[in-house]
């Protein structure tokens, strides 16, 4: 089966379809570089979905990676991102393995065919040209033997004319000769020509022409096999990254089977427990004996007790509640005492170890600069062990630094270590606690022990006399409920979820006790025992003129 025996008479259509195929591959090449350009975007719009959902440093999100569910999320993240890169790898090794070869291919195989067709152009001009020599010939040959009959004729019709002279009749005869023998060198000339164009034609039609038509056979099955080994490498290159693909998915399903909700839900605890211990049980106060009607200080009945009769303790624990809100807007204290006992004791260690991982940083690079020096001393060619003096000096100062820092926060902490009871004691000393009889300063700290663990209520008598000094002067120690100021209404539902604030519904009218002081709070009051802060923005306040004026 060869083009050239097949389709000896097919030059026309043999350039055409070549043509095509040349169209087909170019049609293949362009198909691939598209695809290449989707897997390189598709890479690229997981890799910033990845980027999008990944936990910013330094902020709250971060923090919440601490959770297994969180946790496995962002381990989907990272395996989305690893994803994203074999999405480039198949992109490049597209690129690599197919576009660039067949690239070059196609620019041989346009050169190839055009020298072929050219030769095949340059044979077919060759034999037409034979043919026009033997056409030529031929006319000529059939020409010259109509010349030499007429002459011929012309010769016997004179030699039979008694009238014409025999110079006449040998002038004729001498003509018919001369064409007869133009006549004999043209067939001579046709006879040549012919030889030689039927030798032309058979190399032509079965030397040339299927020489050249096998030579395009042989381009075009080799273009075929190029675009069939193309489409294997195609697939290999996918099928090269499923098993990295697969253990991405693995590691996804692996991360989603370390979710566990018991962890998360100790993580939970470990990171809101405030350390306090729930009041013990009420005592019966029995007001049919006059004797006993004077109970401890420590009682926390003491202040419910007394709320309707004395509104100084009906509203400041229920109502006032704690003003930490408005104090935790501003900086938080360097020691953390605004935290519950055991927040503000993560918070201290965690504080520790930052300061000596950074003291342990602080103290390699005082002994590599010591270690340089040493070598400048050995060497001094090497550098001017003087010029590390400076540097050396600062690193230690930076040390006694951070040394001073973390002997402040140990001592917080171990003070904070030394407050707190043992897991195992605590409900023995809540007992001890509840027993004995306290100061008066007590029963102000224990109404001020806030269910989220807002506030760290000191157990010690020496702080309680401090916190004494400090914040209860300032806060609890008028003794009568701040009058009114004012009214308000709700522009918005607030949910009052901290302590110190207080759930307000959209519409409702309340009073006003205290104005913002520039901290976006405002203290309202619903009625003797429920009064907080909410938003300022949230509400629209009316203030009375004589309060203005007072």
């Amino acid at each position: 089966m060869s083009w050239g025996t097949e389709l000896w008479d097919q030059f026309d259509n043999l350039e055409k379809h070549t043509q095509w195929g040349i169209d087909i591959l170019e049609k293949y090449i362009k198909f691939v570089k598209e695809r290449t350009e989707i897997e390189l975007s598709y890479a690229k719009q997981l890799r910033n979905l990845s980027k999008k959902y990944q936990p910013k440093k330094n902020s709250k999100e971060e923090e919440e990676y601490r959770y297994t569910a969180c946790r496995a999320f962002l381990s989907t993240l990272n395996e989305m991102n690893d994803y994203a890169g074999q999405h480039e790898v198949v992109s490049e090794n597209l690129a690599s393995q197919i576009l660039a070869g067949l690239a070059r291919y196609v620019q041989e195989l346009k050169q190839e065919r055009k020298s072929h067709f050219h030769d095949g152009r340059k044979a077919q001009q060759h034999i037409e040209t034979c043919w026009k020599q033997l056409e030529s010939s031929k006319r000529r040959f059939e020409r010259d033997c109509k010349e030499a009959d007429r002459a011929q004729q012309y010769f016997e019709k004179m030699d039979a004319d008694i009238n014409v002279t025999k110079a006449d009749v040998e002038k004729a005869r001498q003509q018919a000769q001369i064409r007869h023998q133009m006549a004999e060198d043209s067939k001579a000339d046709y006879s040549s020509n012919l030889q030689k164009f039927n030798h032309e034609q058979r190399d032509y039609y079965h030397t040339h022409i299927p020489n050249i038509f096998q030579k395009i056979q042989e381009m075009e099955e080799q273009r075929i096999v190029r675009l069939g080994e193309s489409m294997k490498t195609y697939a290999e290159v996918d099928r090269q990254v499923i098993p990295i693909i697969g253990k991405c998915l693995d590691g996804i399903v692996k991360a989603a089977e370390g979710i566990d909700g018991k962890t998360d839900s100790q993580l939970v605890i470990e990171a809101y427990k405030s350390g306090f211990e729930p009041p013990g049980d009420i005592e019966f106060e029995d007001y049919t004996q006059p004797m006993k009607r004077t109970v401890s200080e420590n009682s926390l009945s003491n202040s419910r007790a007394d709320s309707k009769a004395e509104p100084k303790f009906g509203g400041k624990p229920k109502g006032k509640l704690w003003p930490f809100i408005k104090k935790n807007k501003g900086a938080a204290p360097e020691d953390f005492s605004n935290l519950p006992p055991e927040q503000r004791r993560k918070k201290l260690q965690q504080k520790v170890d930052e300061l000596n991982k950074e003291m342990q940083k602080e103290m390699d690079q005082r002994e590599a600069i010591t270690k340089m020096k040493d070598v400048y001393l050995k060497n001094p060619q090497m550098g001017d062990p003087a010029s590390l003096d400076h540097k050396l000096t600062e690193v230690i100062q930076n040390i006694d630094k951070l040394r001073l820092e973390a002997q402040k926060f140990e001592a917080w902490l171990a003070e904070v270590e030394g407050r707190l009871p043992a897991r195992g004691e605590q409900r023995r000393q809540s007992g001890l606690y509840d027993a004995q009889p306290a100061p008066a300063v007590n029963n102000c700290a224990q109404a001020r022990e806030s269910p989220d663990g807002s506030y760290t209520e000191e157990q010690s008598q020496e702080s309680e006399v401090k916190v004494l000094a400090t914040d209860f002067d300032d806060e609890f120690d008028d003794e009568e409920p701040l009058p009114a100021i004012g009214t308000c209404k709700a522009l918005y539902t607030f949910d009052g979820q901290n302590e110190g604030t207080i759930s307000v519904t959209e519409g409702e009218t309340l009073y006003v006790i205290e104005e913002d002081k520039g901290d976006g709070w405002t203290r309202i009051r619903r009625n003797e025992d429920e009064e907080g802060y909410v938003p300022t923005s949230y509400v629209e306040v009316y203030l009375d003129k004589n309060a203005k004026d007072s």
